[in-house]
């Protein structure tokens, strides 16, 4: 997994609540097995008519939108059933940052384990963000994990809060099985010492 400690990227602002992840990955992509790919395929009922074609309005159609890599949204994004291929499309979609009020827990612990790295905000700080990237053409934010703030160029700066394993891990880029692997050569200790003779 990719580690992430500072992250500069243009915002595109969703206003929506209660983002869930049907939206986010509709069920019928869900039957691919590899966790890249999923991208092309995000909010796909939202993004696409019913040939399939690209509705202009939607907000990752726009073209400000391309290249973005910072996702604003409202309370409880994520919600929904706990499909760890929600986190898989946005970040195939090139997303590092996701900020809201709030997510749902499980698809919050999904976006650590994928590289992502969720903030949350107060409700003001979320409108006032909406407000600023609104305002100005091509908005960015910089989210630093090291200090735990996000800061723009036009002054702002906030500080987050994100608890001290998963900073660790997301910092060191650790995903269960890195974590796992931080301990190889205790594991084959173990499985030299406890070898089964045939």
């Amino acid at each position: 997994m990719k580690p992430f400690t500072t992250h500069t990227g243009r915002v595109v602002a969703m206003d929506r609540a209660n983002v869930d992840t049907d939206q986010i990955i509709p069920k019928q992509f869900l039957k691919r097995i590899e966790r890249t790919g999923f991208g092309e395929f995000l909010f796909w009922d939202w993004a696409r008519d019913e040939s399939g074609k690209p509705i202009p309005s939607f907000e990752l159609n726009r073209p400000e939108a391309k290249g973005a890599s910072v996702l604003l949204a409202r309370r409880n994004f994520g919600c929904g059933s706990s499909r760890e291929h929600a986190p898989w499309a946005l970040e195939d979609w090139g997303f590092r940052v996701i900020i809201a009020p709030s997510f749902a827990d499980i698809f919050y612990n999904n976006c650590f384990k994928n590289g992502m790295l969720p903030i949350v905000l107060s409700e003001t700080q979320v409108d006032d963000l909406f407000q600023r990237a609104a305002k100005h053409a091509d908005y960015e934010l910089t989210a630093d994990l090291q200090q735990q703030t996000l800061s723009d160029k036009f002054g702002l700066s906030l500080k987050f809060d994100v608890e001290p394993f998963r900073r660790h891990c997301l910092l060191h880029g650790l995903d269960d099985i890195g974590l796992t692997l931080e301990h190889e050569d205790k594991i084959t200790a173990y499985e030299r010492d406890h070898a089964i003779c045939g």
